[in-house]
């Protein structure tokens, strides 16, 4: 904390005038020196620039694990365009500090309770660069953000001492033993798992969602399959994952996992030949979104944006990968069709009930490009979808 000590005495000696004219400014209003950070701005190693607007009252600085409630509001650098703001909504929001961008984590980490302070945040610090047609602002960013409290982090969560490990190195303890046998790669699992944060509070459980998961162990990922694979009907165990593998800010994320049966895998359905591309006779809307109709239904109404859905689905990337299906699981899937991918939302209201439709999803409908290691299906998506019931 030496850097940001010393920092803090440079901000220190700024003129009385200057910061009694910048407390007086609307705090809505495009700051005069929104395209460049001033001369007498301090700059970090990274590039980030700030100047302090009001000083603070408190002693203490928060740590990037922290969580820290806020005042702020944003423009962007290039046009003076205010892009957001908790002052204009008329309430603070709060957050892991680590979980923002590195600007954030690193400018907040300068200040104290009821300090109020702008940053130039360059773009390799905020979104990156401007583009074309992109919900989040680019290029350089300023913020003027108000530090009104933050609360300590728990201490990480470890694995204890003696945790068996996977062939991928997750941790985990067998806290309950069941009985029978264990699942393979083969089997289809149906389990409940739940997620602590550092407290130890659940932070998401399929308990919650009201159904126990139920899939082909294959189709899991390791954190989940590997543990589950030790366990039998009944048993239970304490996992800890590194946070990188779940896109986490934490070092480590504790999870329970109960495995609740195994069954026999149904077979996956036959890849689609028309998987790489979508086929000229398709039929388009205007959006991009390609479908052919598989099997009529009974036809009649038709859902909208606002129904709940019940469908049979496989989806596959345009190399033949099936990377989802309720099929293999054995078991329909119901949703509110306004909260899923764009494509889908659209699409499901062209059928009726019965109705088996074949989709060309493109990725600006879908989840977006290929990107590795995300865990998520990129680029055009082909999904065979059955309309079971809607409501």
């Amino acid at each position: 904390m030496k850097q940001s000590v010393k920092l803090f005495l440079v901000a220190s000696v700024y003129t009385a005038s200057v910061l009694s004219l910048m407390a007086q400014d609307d705090p809505l209003k495009t700051p005069a020196n929104v395209a460049v950070a001033p001369d007498e701005a301090i700059k970090t190693e990274s590039g980030l620039s700030s100047i302090v607007i009001t000083e603070g009252t408190g002693k203490e600085k928060p740590e990037a694990r922290d969580t820290v409630t806020v005042h702020y509001t944003g423009w962007k650098s290039s046009d003076g365009s205010m892009f957001d703001s908790s002052v204009k909504r008329g309430e603070p929001t709060s957050f892991p500090l680590n979980a923002v961008i590195p600007g954030w984590t690193e400018g907040l980490q300068l200040m104290v309770a009821g300090e109020k302070r702008r940053f130039w945040i360059p773009e390799n610090l905020a979104y990156g660069p401007e583009q074309e047609g992109s919900p989040r602002p680019g290029g350089q960013l300023v913020f003027d953000v108000e530090l009104i409290s933050f609360e300590e982090a728990a201490p990480p969560i470890s694995a204890p001492e003696g945790a068996a490990q996977t062939a991928s190195g997750i941790s985990y303890v067998v806290t309950a033993e069941g009985a029978g046998e264990k699942p393979t790669d083969e089997n289809l699992v149906q389990f409940h798992f739940t997620f602590f944060d550092p407290k130890g509070t659940p932070v998401q459980s399929s308990k919650d969602m009201g159904d126990a998961q139920t899939a082909p162990l294959s189709k899991l990922p390791p954190f989940f399959s590997e543990v589950l694979k030790e366990l039998t009907p009944g048993g239970k165990a304490d996992v800890y994952v590194p946070g990188n593998v779940l896109g986490a800010p934490d070092p480590m994320v504790k999870a329970e996992l109960e495995l609740l049966s195994v069954k026999e895998a149904i077979p996956a359905p036959a890849i689609p030949e028309d998987v790489a591309a979508t086929p000229e006779d398709a039929q388009k809307t205007e959006s991009g979104l390609a479908y052919k109709v598989l099997t009529k239904g009974e036809g009649g109404d038709k859902p909208v944006a606002a129904s709940n859905v019940t469908v049979h689905y496989s989806g596959w990337e345009t190399s033949g990968e099936m990377f989802d299906s309720s099929v293999t699981r054995g078991e329909t899937t119901s949703f509110p069709l306004g909260n899923v991918i764009p494509g889908w939302t659209e699409g499901l209201q062209l059928m009726s009930k019965g109705d088996k439709f074949r989709f060309w999803i493109p990725e600006g409908l879908a989840y977006g490009p290929k990107v590795e290691g995300s865990g998520r299906p990129g680029g055009l998506l082909v999904f065979d979808v059955e309309l079971v019931d809607f409501q």
